[in-house]
C-alpha cells in the first residue's frame, strides 16, 4: 500500500513540475531554419498588431509564452504571444539587424557595437563583448555563443561571462549567421567563401562561390546548403566541402534556405521574386512560385504549409508540396505597403512576423485568419479624402456650367 502511495506521490510531483521551455538557439530556431515550435500548452491563438516604433529587420525568437523581437533602433521587447501586450522592454543603446537567440534565461543579440547577453528574468544586460558591427545572428552550441562580425572575425564566447573561447580571423565581412554541427562551424563571408571551422579553431575547408554570401547555411543529411549573391543555391558535402549540386535562381540570394528532411525538400527565395522548392538529393527543381518582388525573408515551415514575406508588402502561405498559394496577407493594403524582410516564426497555430513599417503581427496560419492593420484605416481615410475632393471638384465644374 505504501509503495502505491509513494508511486502516486511521485507521479503527482512530476505532473505539477514545470515543463522546461524549448530553447531558441539559432537563427530561425535550428539548423533546418523551420522556425516552428509545437505549442503544448493551453495557448490560444489571437489576432493582433503591435507597434515597435521603428523598422523590424530582425526575426523574432520564441521562448515560453513570449515572443522576443528587436527593432533596428535597438529596442528589445518581450511580447505576450496570446494577448499581444508588451511585458517589458530594454534599450540596447545600439542599432541592430541581428536576431535574438535564447537559452535558459539568457538572450543573446548582435548590435553595432558587439554582442550582448540579457537576463530575461531581470531585463538587464549581464555582459557585453565589444567588437565591430554584428549583423550575424548568434548560434548556441555546447555552452558557447558563436557569431560573425563585420571585422571578419569568427567569435566564440563563454555563455556565462562572455570570455573568448574562439577568435578566428577570416577574410571579408561575416554577415551570415553561423550554424554549428558535429563540432564544426559553418559561416559565409562577403569574400564569396563559405568556411568550415572546427570548434578547436582548425580550418576544415572553404568553398568559393561567385559572389558574397550573406545567406545563413542550413544542414541536412550530411550536407550544408546556402545561397549566394551570385544567384546560385549550393549543396556541399559536410566532410570536405565538395559540391553535390548547385541551382541557378537568376538573381541574388539574400534569404536563407529552409530544409524539410522528411520530404527531401529545400525552400529558398531570391531577388528574382520566386520561392523555389528543390530536391535535396539531386538539385531537381520541384516547383517555383512567383511572388512579384524580392524575397529576402527566410521561409517558416509547418506541416504542409510554407510561409514567407516579400518586399512587395505581402506575407504568403503556400502548399509546400505544390507551391500553390493557400492565402496571403497584405497589412499595408497596397497604399502603405512596406517590405517584409523579417523572417516569420510559428508557435502552434500562431504565425508572427514584422515589417519595415515597424509592426509585429500575429495571425492564425491554420484558419487563415489575419488581424486588421493600422494601414487599412489609413487607406480608408485616404479613400474618403479622395472621394470628398472628387465631389468638390465635380460640383465646381457643374457650377461653372
Amino acid at each position: 500500500m505504501y509503495k502505491k502511495l509513494l508511486i502516486g506521490f511521485i507521479i503527482c510531483i512530476l505532473c505539477l513540475s514545470p515543463i522546461a521551455a524549448d530553447d531558441w538557439n539559432s537563427f530561425a530556431g535550428g539548423i533546418d531554419h523551420a522556425a516552428y515550435r509545437d505549442d503544448n500548452s493551453d495557448f490560444v491563438t489571437n489576432l493582433w498588431v503591435f507597434d515597435m516604433g521603428s523598422s523590424i529587420h530582425s526575426s523574432p525568437a520564441i521562448y515560453e509564452n513570449y515572443i522576443y523581437i528587436v527593432s533596428v533602433d535597438g529596442i528589445l521587447k518581450a511580447i505576450d504571444m496570446e494577448t499581444g501586450e508588451e511585458e517589458w522592454d530594454l534599450d540596447l543603446d545600439a542599432k541592430t539587424n541581428s536576431s535574438p537567440i535564447i537559452n535558459s534565461n539568457r538572450l543573446y543579440i548582435g548590435c553595432e557595437d558587439g554582442l550582448k547577453a540579457v537576463n530575461i528574468d531581470n531585463h538587464k544586460v549581464v555582459w557585453e563583448y565589444d567588437c565591430n558591427n554584428v549583423q550575424s545572428t548568434p548560434f548556441f552550441y555546447d555552452d558557447v555563443i558563436y557569431f560573425g562580425s563585420d571585422d571578419g572575425h569568427l567569435y566564440g564566447l563563454d555563455k556565462d561571462d562572455g570570455k573568448e573561447v574562439l577568435n578566428k580571423k577570416l577574410d571579408g565581412e561575416l554577415k551570415s549567421s553561423p550554424i554549428v554541427v558535429n563540432d564544426s562551424v559553418y559561416i559565409g563571408s562577403t569574400n564569396c567563401k563559405l568556411y568550415s571551422i572546427g570548434t578547436d579553431k582548425e580550418n576544415n575547408w572553404e568553398f568559393t562561390s561567385g559572389d558574397e554570401i550573406v545567406s545563413s547555411p542550413s544542414y541536412v543529411n550530411d550536407t550544408v546548403i546556402f545561397g549566394s549573391s551570385d544567384g546560385n543555391i549550393y549543396c556541399l558535402n559536410e566532410s570536405d566541402g565538395s559540391l553535390n549540386w548547385k541551382v541557378d535562381l537568376n538573381n541574388k540570394i539574400i534569404a536563407s534556405p529552409t530544409v524539410d528532411e522528411h520530404d527531401n525538400s529545400v525552400y529558398i527565395g531570391s531577388d528574382e521574386g520566386n520561392l523555389t522548392c528543390i530536391d535535396i538529393r539531386d538539385g531537381t527543381v520541384k516547383w517555383s512560385h512567383f511572388a512579384g518582388d524580392k524575397i529576402q525573408s527566410t521561409p517558416a515551415l509547418k506541416d504542409n504549409l510554407i510561409a514567407f514575406g516579400c518586399n512587395n508588402g505581402y506575407l504568403y502561405v503556400l502548399n509546400k508540396y505544390t507551391g500553390q498559394e493557400v492565402f496571403n496577407y497584405n497589412p499595408g493594403t497596397i497604399l502603405f505597403n512596406s517590405p517584409i524582410t523579417s523572417s516569420p516564426v510559428i508557435n502552434g497555430n500562431s504565425l508572427f512576423f514584422g515589417d519595415d513599417a515597424g509592426y509585429l503581427y500575429s495571425l492564425n496560419i491554420d484558419k487563415h485568419e489575419v488581424p486588421g492593420s493600422i494601414q487599412m484605416y489609413y487607406s480608408i481615410a485616404v479613400l474618403i479624402i479622395v472621394i470628398v475632393l472628387a465631389v468638390v471638384v465635380i460640383r465646381k465644374i457643374k457650377g461653372k456650367k
